[in-house]
């Protein structure tokens, strides 16, 4: 592995972790209105780093409880996004869900490694779809519920309907740099515990956003998902 790519990953993986403490740290004086977003900006910054902390800045403190109160208490409607942000904000709703399904499966694939068809990777692409739909459905339900005040089993299927498209084309764009990066870029597998392996996580989230994004924007526009 060349030295200066795995320079490059640690460097990767630091400005992520740092970005995403500076929002968790920003978050305890600009609480989001919507709380599950409280979850959604640091974990996104674990894949976008300070392109996530720029989205938050600028767009995030937009949603921030304190904000939306102000607008209310001077009898005005909280500034509305442009279609753009809300169907960025929705993609990495979804996005979050499967970053955290996708992590917490490729770290428990450290402890007990299981193989597929003879590779690693396609055991690894089932387990990250099946934590990835937990998680994805989870964020969907936790938002919906609460917004809508409607009955659990209501709110899942209406969860279910809004985020199984939206994490399915995250999860795709994932799948297809992993595989360029295992199977024609480096030619075999990554080892899990070295920090390439994680920039190319972070480039396939990355992917997973704009090949969510497209299928983001159809669900809002059908007045499946929810402007966030």
């Amino acid at each position: 592995m060349a030295v200066w790519l795995i320079v490059l990953a640690w460097i990767s993986l630091a400005l992520a972790f740092a970005s995403a403490i500076v929002i968790v740290i920003d978050l305890i004086g600009h609480r989001q209105q919507m709380w599950i977003m409280n979850l959604v900006w640091p974990i996104t910054a674990l894949y976008a780093g300070p392109l996530a902390l720029w989205a938050y800045v600028r767009v995030g403190r937009l949603s921030s409880r304190r904000n939306v109160r102000a607008a209310k208490a001077r009898g005005q409607s909280p500034p509305r996004k442009p279609f753009w942000q809300s169907t960025a904000l929705a993609a990495t709703h979804c996005g979050s869900g499967c970053t955290l399904g996708d992590i917490v499966a490729e770290s428990a694939l450290l402890l007990a490694p299981l193989s597929l068809f003879g590779h690693k990777i396609f055991a690894a692409w089932v387990l990250d779809f099946l934590l990835a739909f937990l998680f994805g459905i989870a964020f969907q339900y936790f938002t919906r519920k609460p917004m809508r005040d409607i009955a659990p089993a209501k709110a899942l299927i209406e969860a279910l309907k809004a985020d199984t498209l939206s994490l399915s084309a995250w999860q795709l764009g994932m799948y297809g740099w992993m595989a360029i990066a295992t199977f024609a870029i480096f030619g075999h597998e990554l080892d899990k515990t070295g920090p390439v392996f994680w920039l190319m996580m972070q480039l396939a989230m990355m992917v997973g956003f704009v090949t969510a994004y497209p299928v983001n924007a159809w669900l809002l526009k059908a007045g499946i998902k929810e402007t966030m």
